[in-house]
């Protein structure tokens, strides 16, 4: 009936922008973590995202603890998908951590939507898929605004970009990957098996320059896994709920609760040009994930 379509997409909208808010809260979490407290120094991105990985990855094996029947089966994994993306994820991830310590919030987590920019060429090169004129123009549209954010040139111009411009390439490239597991693997096995690779290999990367975290950064580390895989549950639940077309663009409201946490804790606020071309960066974004719905879906699981 067409009242339980408007609620189903109702609640599709409110859980999405209840993961755009945890989404925006786990870069908070990790700026704090870089940036550090009076008396404590900050963490490097390598144990951040270790940190990341490793306590999303034991929230998902509590859940499983407690619910025997979700157990994922592994047989017919594709591993060498599998380890490509989450390697790509934690490239990316890492990046991103390490752009948000060093830059306003807002002003990354923009940067960083440019990602849909590099799946949308990778996968025209790769997968074959159509080129169409929307597309492009939604590129365009994200690349002028990515120009006049930056600022490249110019004494505005933030090195710290540079590295949210390489969590985009990164995420952007994960995109691919996920495109290939998606389509015949089940979400929780996907989620388990990224965050078990990806626990792996950033506790190697976190061994080499590992500063013993104090308490309050331990207690930060187990809130950040817990929130981003929350905030990952809570997308492939709104995805099911919703129509994309309705549901996908409210995600984007990340970029509004980065800015607004940025400012409450830190007082950091952005400037009329940073505003315009974040609202560019979005708009093409979300132009293009309208038009292509079932690869928005899945570069986020």
């Amino acid at each position: 009936m067409a009242s339980d379509t408007f609620r189903d997409t109702a609640r599709g909208m409110l859980a999405m922008a209840g993961s755009s808010a945890l989404v925006g809260a786990t870069t908070l979490i990790a700026k704090v973590l870089g940036v550090g407290e009076p008396g404590v120094s900050g963490l490097h991105p390598f144990q951040v995202s270790a940190g990341r990985f490793a306590f999303a990855l034991l929230a998902l094996l509590v859940v499983i603890a407690l619910r025997p029947a979700a157990r994922p089966d592994f047989a017919g994994a594709r591993w060498r998908w599998h380890i490509g993306r989450s390697l790509c994820g934690w490239l990316g991830i890492t990046s991103m951590f390490a752009a948000a310590a060093r830059m306003p919030l807002a002003e990354a987590t923009a940067i960083s939507f440019l990602s849909p920019l590099v799946t949308m060429t990778l996968a025209i090169l790769l997968l074959k898929e159509s080129s169409e004129i929307r597309k492009w123009a939604g590129a365009t549209l994200s690349m002028g605004g990515a120009l006049i954010l930056l600022q490249p040139g110019t004494e505005a111009f933030r090195p710290a970009a540079f590295l949210a411009l390489a969590a985009a390439a990164f995420m952007g490239t994960e995109a691919i990957f996920i495109k290939r597991l998606s389509g015949s693997e089940p979400p929780l096995r996907i989620l388990l098996i990224n965050n078990a690779i990806g626990a792996t290999v950033s506790a190697i990367a976190a061994a080499t320059v590992w500063t013993a975290p104090a308490a309050s950064q331990w207690g930060l580390l187990v809130v950040l896994g817990t929130v981003m895989v929350s905030a990952q549950a809570l997308f492939i639940h709104a995805m099911r709920l919703g129509d994309a077309s309705l549901v996908i663009p409210v995600f984007y409201m990340v970029l509004v609760f980065a800015a607004v946490y940025d400012f409450l804790l830190f007082g950091v606020g952005l400037s009329l040009t940073a505003l315009i071309g974040a609202a560019l960066i979005v708009a093409g974004a979300v132009f293009i994930a309208l038009t292509t719905p079932s690869a928005a879906h899945r570069r986020r699981i």
